[in-house]
């Protein structure tokens, strides 16, 4: 029997030594588990999608990883590229600097600009490739967390996004209950980085993510 926490799993695989055994090897547990998806770096989305082709796993990858501090003509050819490549959503990180300066129209701005990339890299009649925005909630406060959902709700994107996984620190549960105290259903939310047990994921969920970023898949299901 399938298991519930499956359908909330990317399986990620986000290493710089990670080669292509690694990736083959994320995309067969990401089917034999039956993971929503797997969330590979942008050189290795052909790779997956051939892998996964006919499939019901999704193919994310990151767009501005894990800085956030490009510019956003360079992510935007970072979207562009990933979605031609076969990506079916997008993690971009925020431009957590600006963002701390309190130059929310240009943060606006730059996400928006990924999301008409999405919209355009549509087939007619197709679904926009999802959009999440990670924020880093280890860099900020709760205000500009706060903050921060309210802008990429108003840009038109999909989620907010908590970590990149290479921050000091990973989702939290109390930084769930606040992003979904703030978007109240308008704005979907996804948990990422340090999430290694089953009970730390399940009170994730209970909190208000839908979906879950972790590399350890398989040992929340086992």
């Amino acid at each position: 029997m399938r298991d519930e926490l499956a359908k909330y799993i990317e399986h990620t695989l986000l290493l710089p030594q990670a080669v292509e055994s690694d990736y083959e090897r994320l995309c067969r547990e990401a089917l034999e588990y039956e993971f929503h998806g797997v969330c590979v770096p942008p050189s290795r989305v052909r790779l997956a999608c051939s892998i996964l082709d006919g499939s019901d796993v999704r193919v994310v990858t990151v767009v501005g990883f894990p800085l956030g501090f490009q510019t956003t003509a360079a992510k935007v050819f970072e979207a562009e590229n990933a979605l031609a490549e076969g990506a079916q959503e997008l993690d971009l990180v925020i431009n957590i600097g600006l963002l701390k300066e309190g130059l929310w129209t240009a943060v606006e701005q730059e996400i928006s600009s990924i999301v008409r990339a999405a919209e355009r890299a549509a087939d007619s009649g197709e679904e926009s490739p999802v959009i999440k925005v990670i924020i880093e909630t280890c860099y900020l406060t709760d205000k500009e967390k706060s903050t921060a959902a309210q802008i990429i709700h108003a840009a038109g994107a999909d989620f907010v996004k908590t970590s990149t996984g290479f921050g000091p620190q990973g989702a939290s549960v109390e930084d769930v209950a606040l992003l979904h105290e703030t978007v109240r259903g308008e704005l979907r939310i996804k948990a990422a980085g340090g999430i290694r047990t089953r009970d730390h994921a399940m009170a994730l969920v209970k909190a208000g993510a839908v979906r879950l970023g972790t590399s350890r898949g398989p040992d929340l299901i086992k």
